[in-house]
């Protein structure tokens, strides 16, 4: 269990984020066409995980604006943002911001995810949504990066993450 804060409020988030070094927990989320999809969907390719409590924040979404600039230049990469929006929510965010280099996906079916990856966020208003966490893996999914970020309303640091794909 780790704590984090909330505007500067204590939150407990339950589990442990996966640490570098360690093979990436099995996953299987909900995409945009309510697929459910798992790690393997991706093979081949290196992951930046983006997880986010819900795209319709400011501060979630300005990651994912971020992360999207960044995926143009990224070799062999994809960019997976997963939150517990709906896919419909989260494909109409990408839509209007007209972000073409993310893939979405939910946890709105998996809750399993949450406690794998260590992001279930366990008491305060958004009990049951995940933190904010950047999870780098390579083409193994092996961890190449982890960060919890310790204030939900702080971005990650990005610098860090992509540095972590060389």
């Amino acid at each position: 269990m780790a704590t984090i804060t909330l505007r500067g409020n204590p939150t407990r988030v339950d589990g442990e984020l996966p640490r570098r070094g360690a093979s990436a927990p099995a996953l299987l989320l909900t995409d945009k066409s309510l697929n459910d999809v798992g790690l393997d969907a991706f093979a081949g390719r290196r992951k930046v995980l983006n997880i986010v409590p819900s795209l319709d924040t400011p501060t979630c979404a300005q990651s994912t604006r971020h992360f999207n600039a960044d995926a143009a230049s990224l070799r062999d990469t994809v960019v997976l943002v997963v939150s517990a929006d709906l896919p419909f929510g989260a494909a109409r965010f990408c839509s209007v911001e007209g972000l073409a280099n993310v893939v979405t996906l939910s946890t709105f079916r998996h809750a399993e995810f949450l406690d794998a990856w260590g992001v279930r966020i366990a008491d305060g208003p958004l009990r049951g949504l995940t933190a904010r966490a950047v999870v780098v893996l390579d083409v193994d999914d092996r961890v190449l990066h982890s960060e919890l970020v310790p204030e939900i309303a702080q971005e990650p640091d990005y610098a860090a993450a992509l540095a972590a794909l060389g």
